[in-house]
């Protein structure tokens, strides 16, 4: 018996074949689950100054552009700064939800609310709300967010 070329097969695997390899970059990663989140690293570094009298940073790559920090994060800036000369003029604040050598403080998660999330900083009983802008570096809110503050060189 002859077979025929058959479209609906050919189809059927194209189909089968288009899943695996969907299902396989969304597990690694590679294919984020929403338009706004990038996969991040494990270490990210932003670059704040002050602008308007508070705190903003850019993100070309997210596109952030005098992305502010609000509810209680410049304060808290402000802190991690003190010994920077200049920070007003920029410096470089390194963050990550995991624990990494030579970090300075660490804030952590105490509740979401419709929008954002709100963090304190250890040892104090300083509070700050985090914007959802946070869900560009990560898909859910970090129970714990390690950071530190260097001259921008």
């Amino acid at each position: 018996m002859k077979q025929s070329f058959s479209y609906r097969r050919v189809a059927v695997a194209a189909i089968v074949a288009f899943s695996v390899a969907f299902s396989v970059l969304w597990y690694h990663g590679i294919i984020a689950p929403s338009p706004s989140y990038r996969p991040a690293n494990s270490i990210m570094v932003i670059a704040p100054y002050r602008y308007s009298g508070t705190w903003v940073f850019d993100d070309p790559s997210a596109g952030l552009v005098r992305e502010p920090f609000v509810g209680g994060i410049p304060e808290m800036i402000d802190t991690l700064v003190a010994d920077i000369p200049n920070a007003d003029k920029g410096f470089r604040l390194t963050f990550s939800a995991r624990e990494f050598p030579g970090y300075q403080r660490k804030l952590t998660w105490q509740r979401g609310d419709e929008q954002g999330n709100w963090y304190r900083l250890d040892g104090t009983s300083d509070e700050g709300w985090i914007c959802p802008v946070l869900f560009k570096y990560y898909r859910e809110a970090p129970k714990e967010l390690y950071v530190k503050a260097d001259p921008k060189e």
